[in-house]
């Protein structure tokens, strides 16, 4: 079996069973609320199967489409990205939900301008890195991609949305470091957008409350208020302890645990399936990544640098929105509003991703031609 079909085969299969373990999830976990929100039990499930149709026509344009078409239009991509952040702080275009402006509604369709802003940063920050390989060291040619990290994450954070902000500062460190920043640079960034993150913690009273909440949720201070999402998921997944209690048959989805078809989904998914349905959930991210990474490394030996570059970039972001969604599920991190990635409901994150998947794949086919 030579290298590029074993690589397909580590990307399309946990990937196919990713969706379909969402899917099944997805329609489980929204059924009640559904119901109570919608008069109808199928609302989210049908929905999500309309997205991730649409998903698999976003694969397909980027499975014709040559890798090196994306390197051209790299600015026009993350220019529409800004542009979209801008547009969610013009009246009647952007909407809040939960205190949050973070959708633009398009009829019944929102889209949400953080989820397309990963997509854009992994492919212009990548370009930059190949356009500016031998000068990353200079203080100029270091500053610029940063300058631009920060009008971002200014943006996202304004809408509030400190999870996102969070993953797109460490996909944009990643792939810089990937790239061949020097030790001391990266060790500078990382400093800097700590620091950025504690202010940004300590200057939000809600997101004070939440770290408080993280720490204890199940405090009789906080458990009706700021710990109440934490500890329902924490309940969920301690009722479903090693064999889980069914498929469907869930207690906490039943208006207990807030976001349980988004956010939550996880617990949901091992209160139903167990601990051995958690871990193979982990298992099956962990050879996609391994068969994304794979690609990575293809292309830098083979000195495809942008496409090193998105490949590793791509892996980075699933890897750690799974890691925080999953660390925020069991109570290792405070709640941040992340999904997980795949698996939870959501328009707009399962399209951009599914976009990714297919790049990925269409490089891992182009290394044979080189």
């Amino acid at each position: 079996m030579n290298e590029i079909f074993r690589n397909n085969l580590l990307i399309a299969i946990p990937f196919s069973i990713l969706i379909l373990i969402g899917l099944i999830m997805i329609s489980s976990a929204s059924i009640f609320i559904a119901e109570a929100n919608y008069n109808d039990p199928f609302f989210y499930i049908s929905r999500q199967l309309i997205f991730v149709s649409m998903g698999l026509l976003a694969m397909v344009f980027f499975l014709i489409i040559p890798s090196n078409f994306l390197l051209k239009i790299d600015w026009l991509l993350i220019l529409i990205s800004i542009l979209l952040l801008v547009l969610l702080f013009v009246p009647d275009i952007g909407t809040s939900v939960n205190g949050s402006i973070r959708w633009i509604r398009v009829g019944s369709i929102g889209i949400q301008p953080s989820e397309i802003c990963k997509f854009s940063l992994i492919i212009y920050i990548s370009g930059y890195c190949l356009r500016r390989t031998s000068e990353l060291h200079s203080l100029r040619n270091f500053l610029k991609p940063l300058a631009l990290l920060s009008i971002i994450s200014l943006l996202i954070l304004s809408q509030p949305d400190l999870g996102s902000t969070a993953i797109i500062c460490l996909v944009v460190v990643a792939i810089l470091f990937y790239a061949g920043i020097s030790f001391f640079q990266f060790s500078l960034l990382t400093i800097l957008i700590a620091m950025l993150g504690f202010a940004a913690i300590t200057s939000s009273p809600m997101r004070i409350a939440r770290m408080m909440a993280y720490t204890d949720p199940f405090d009789p201070d906080v458990v009706l208020g700021s710990g109440y999402q934490l500890a329902n998921s924490l309940i969920s997944i301690g009722q479903g302890g090693f064999l889980g209690l069914g498929l469907g048959n869930s207690f906490q989805k039943n208006f207990f645990l807030p976001e349980a078809h988004t956010d939550f989904i996880f617990a949901v998914l091992v209160e139903e399936l167990g601990v051995i349905g958690g871990i193979f959930l982990i298992a099956v991210y962990v050879v996609l990544f391994t068969g994304m990474l794979n690609v990575a490394l293809s292309c830098m030996k083979l000195n495809r640098i942008f496409q090193g570059l998105v490949c590793f970039g791509t892996t980075i972001l699933f890897a750690s929105q799974t890691l925080f969604n999953l660390s925020v599920n069991i109570g290792l991190l405070p709640t941040k509003g992340l999904t997980l990635p795949f698996i939870s409901y959501g328009g707009t994150s399962i399209i951009i991703m599914m976009s990714l998947v297919a790049i990925v794949l269409r490089i891992n086919n182009e290394n044979k031609l080189s």
